[in-house]
């Protein structure tokens, strides 16, 4: 597993989600451990590198 520290796009908290480098492109949707509200994760690797990471608020 691989910790990736980011910013939540709703209450700007530097949080962090364990990342699975043995699926080489990802998509799914986590509450924020601050706030609670969906995020929408895309993750891709490469080699087992880390190569795109994007979370996006989901508009409700």
């Amino acid at each position: 597993m691989f910790e990736h520290f980011f910013q939540c796009p709703y209450c700007w908290e530097e949080i962090s989600v364990l990342l699975d480098p043995s699926v080489s492109e990802q998509t799914y949707i986590e509450d924020c451990e601050n706030c609670c509200n969906p995020i929408e994760f895309r993750v891709r690797f490469e080699n087992n590198e880390l190569v795109e990471f994007d979370a996006t608020s989901i508009e409700q």
